[in-house]
């Protein structure tokens, strides 16, 4: 078995989005421009395995909260912020 620079790039891609869990952040860090590139290099990240718990904030105290707690901000809905966080 032979180890070469993309075995590296591989196992760099792999740990990195296991330590973030952010497919965007992995195509940063490898410099590609499209989405398609960088899964090839996780290809053994299971991207249909993530779980999240959901909460809503309908004051800015409450989405204060969620933000300091670790949750980001994912859309509105008739003036109610939604926010998710990784199990």
């Amino acid at each position: 078995m032979r180890i070469s620079f993309h075995t590296f790039r591989h196992f760099k891609a792999t740990m990195e989005y296991h330590k973030t869990k952010d497919i965007l952040h992995v195509m940063q860090i490898l410099g590609h421009k499209n989405i398609k590139n960088t899964l090839i290099y996780t290809q053994l990240v299971d991207l249909q395995d993530d779980d999240y718990v959901s909460k809503v904030a309908k004051t800015v105290k409450e989405a204060c909260e969620l933000v300091e707690a670790g949750f980001e901000y994912v859309c509105e809905m008739d003036r109610i912020k939604i926010f998710r966080k990784r199990k």
